[in-house]
C-alpha cells in the first residue's frame, strides 16, 4: 500500500503540460487539428486532457483517502471544504483577473456582471468535493454503484429534459436552459456564439464519476502492488471501458462539451491504458530520464503553474503600445505575448499553423522553466 508511483507523477504533469499546451496557441485561427476540440460530437486528442486531469485528481484521492478514513467525519470535511472553496476562488480569480481593462485608450474597471462564474478549475473543485463525499461515506463498493447510477440519470435526465428527438445538440441539451436559470446568462460561457458553458452544472455529474473511477484505479493499484497481474487487469478493464464507451456512444454520443457518460467511459478506459503503459515503462523498465523529469517537474506544482499560465498573459496584456496603423490609420495596439507570436513566431513557415504551434511549445518551455527553478528550490505550491 506504500509503494510510490513516480509514474502516477508523470501522469499528473504530462496532463497539466498539455493543458497549457493547447490553451497557448499563437493563434486560434492556426491550430493543427489533433490539437483542437471537438466541433460537438467525437473526441479528439485535446478532448482528452481534462478527463485525464480529472482522472488523476481521483488518483491522488486514493493515496490521501485512508488518512481521512483514519483522522474521522471532522477533519475530512474541514479539509475537502477547505481545498474546494481554494480551488473554486482561484478559478473565480483568474475568470475576473486582472480586475481592469482597456476601453480605448482609457482603463476602466472590469465589472462583476460579464464575468464567468465557472470554468476548468471550477469544475476540478466541484469534482472533488463531490467525489470525495461518495468515496469516503460510500467506500469503494459504494462508490462503483453510486458512479453506475450518475452516469445512468445522468443518460436519463438529457433525455427527458432535453429537446425531445434532439435532446443531445446545443440548441436541445437541457444542461444550456438549466445554467442559464442558475447562473444568467452574463456570467456564462459564449465560445459557442450563445450562452452555453462546458463546465457547467447540468453536466456536473458524469465528471464526478471520472474522478471516482480515478480513485478505484489509484486504489486498485495500490492494493494489487508493481505486479504484471495488475497491469494486465488494468489493460483489460481500459479496453473494456472503451469498448462501453463505443457501445454507449451509437445512443449517448461521446461529447466532452456536454460530457457525455459515454465520454466518461471512452476516455477513462483510455487514462487507463496510458497510466499502464507507464508504469510498464517506468516501474518495470526503468524507462526514466529527461522525458519522465521535463513531466514530473509540472506535477509537482500543477494548480500554480497551470493557474499562472491563465493570469500571467492577462496582466501582461494591460502593458500595451502601439504596434502598427491599420489601412484607415487607425492605431493597432499589442502587448508582450501576442508581439512574440506575431514577429518572432508567425512567419516561420508559410502554414500559420507552424508558427502557432512553435509559440505554444516555446509558452510550454517558459512554464516549465519556472516550475523547474521551483522544484530545484523544494518549493511546492498546494492546495
Amino acid at each position: 500500500m506504500n509503494q510510490r508511483y513516480y509514474s502516477l507523477d508523470v501522469f499528473r504533469g504530462a496532463t497539466v503540460a498539455l493543458m497549457i499546451l493547447v490553451n497557448n496557441p499563437g493563434s486560434w485561427a492556426h491550430i493543427y487539428s489533433p490539437l483542437e476540440h471537438a466541433t460537438w460530437h467525437g473526441c479528439t486528442p485535446t478532448d482528452l486532457v481534462f478527463p485525464f486531469f480529472l482522472f488523476a485528481v481521483g488518483n491522488a484521492m486514493a493515496f490521501v483517502m485512508p488518512r481521512f478514513e483514519q483522522a474521522g467525519a471532522g477533519v475530512f470535511w474541514k479539509k475537502v471544504i477547505k481545498r474546494t472553496l481554494l480551488i473554486f476562488l482561484i478559478g473565480l480569480f483568474l475568470n475576473w483577473s486582472p480586475f481592469v481593462k482597456w476601453d480605448g485608450d482609457h482603463i476602466v474597471f472590469k465589472s462583476w456582471d460579464a464575468v464567468r462564474i465557472l470554468g476548468v478549475l471550477q469544475r476540478i473543485a466541484l469534482c472533488y468535493f463531490f467525489a470525495s463525499i461518495i468515496v469516503f461515506y460510500g467506500k469503494t463498493k459504494g462508490a462503483f454503484v453510486i458512479g453506475g447510477i450518475l452516469l445512468l440519470l445522468y443518460w436519463f435526465i438529457c433525455n427527458w429534459l432535453g429537446a425531445p428527438g434532439d435532446p443531445y445538440s446545443l440548441q436541445g441539451y437541457f444542461g444550456t436552459q438549466f445554467d442559464k436559470n442558475i447562473l444568467g446568462e452574463a456570467h456564462m460561457y459564449r465560445g459557442e456564439g450563445l450562452a452555453f458553458d462546458p463546465e457547467g452544472l447540468g453536466s456536473l455529474m458524469a465528471p464526478v464519476v471520472q474522478v471516482i473511477l480515478g480513485f478505484m484505479v489509484g486504489q486498485y493499484i495500490q492494493q494489487k502492488g508493481k505486479s504484471y497481474e495488475m497491469l494486465s487487469n488494468l489493460f483489460v478493464a481500459g479496453v473494456v471501458l472503451i469498448f462501453a464507451g463505443f457501445c454507449w456512444d451509437m445512443v449517448f454520443p461521446i461529447n466532452k462539451k456536454i460530457w457525455t457518460s459515454s465520454y466518461v467511459l471512452y476516455t477513462t478506459g483510455l487514462a487507463m491504458l496510458t497510466i499502464g503503459i507507464l508504469i510498464y515503462l517506468v516501474e518495470f523498465k526503468a524507462v526514466k530520464g529527461a522525458w519522465s523529469r521535463f513531466f514530473d517537474v509540472f506535477g509537482k506544482n500543477p494548480l500554480f503553474i497551470f493557474v499562472l499560465s491563465g493570469f500571467l498573459p492577462r496582466v501582461l496584456a494591460m502593458f500595451r503600445w502601439v504596434d502598427h496603423l491599420d489601412e484607415a490609420g487607425k492605431k493597432v495596439y499589442t502587448s508582450p505575448f501576442p508581439w512574440f507570436y506575431n514577429h518572432i513566431c508567425k512567419d516561420i513557415a508559410s502554414d500559420l499553423r507552424v508558427g502557432s504551434l512553435v509559440y505554444a511549445l516555446v509558452t510550454i518551455a517558459f512554464y516549465w522553466l519556472i516550475v523547474y527553478m521551483l522544484d530545484k528550490r523544494k518549493i511546492y505550491i498546494k492546495v
